[in-house]
C-alpha cells in the first residue's frame, strides 16, 4: 500500500457543501499516478514512451461525506496484475481515521497504435515493479 493525502477543495464541493460523487474519482487518478511515481515507474515516462493506461472499470462505494478543507488519505493498493490489466484498490480515509470511500479501478496497457501491451515483454521494468507491488499489497 501506498499512501496519498488530498486536501478537498472548495470547488470540488457542490450546492449542499459536501464533495461531489465525481471528486473521487480524480482522486483515484491523483494517488494512481502517485503510486507509479512511488515505484519508479513515472506516468509522464511511460506517456512519453508511447505508452497509455485507459480505464476499463471503475467501482465506487460511498460511506461518508467530505467536505472543504478535509485532508483525506488515499491507501492504494495493486490489487491484482496478470501483466495485461491491472486492478488498484483504493480505501479513502478522512483525519479521524474513518472510511469515506472504497474503491476499485481497473486498467490496460495500450502502445501509440492502440494495441493492447504485453507489459511483460514490451515493459520489463513496469512489469516487475507491478508484480513486486501485488505481491506486497496483497500480503
Amino acid at each position: 500500500m501506498i499512501t496519498y493525502k488530498h486536501t478537498v477543495q472548495y470547488y470540488e464541493t457542490d450546492k449542499m457543501g459536501i464533495v461531489h460523487h465525481s471528486n473521487y474519482i480524480r482522486w483515484m487518478e491523483e494517488a494512481r499516478v502517485f503510486y507509479l511515481k512511488e515505484i519508479g515507474q513515472d506516468y509522464d515516462k511511460l506517456e512519453a514512451a508511447g505508452v497509455i493506461s485507459p480505464v476499463a472499470a471503475v467501482n465506487v462505494k460511498y460511506s461518508v461525506a467530505t467536505k472543504f478543507p478535509e485532508d483525506i488519505t488515499i491507501e492504494t493498493y495493486v490489487e491484482e496484475f496478470n501483466g495485461i490489466r491491472l486492478s488498484f484498490k483504493y480505501v479513502m480515509k478522512n483525519a479521524s481515521g474513518k472510511t469515506v470511500c472504497k474503491a476499485h479501478s481497473e486498467h490496460c496497457f495500450l502502445n501509440a497504435e492502440g494495441k493492447v501491451m504485453r507489459v511483460e515483454k514490451d515493459l520489463p521494468g513496469l512489469y516487475n515493479a507491478l508484480k513486486e507491488r501485488e505481491k506486497i499489497d496483497n500480503a
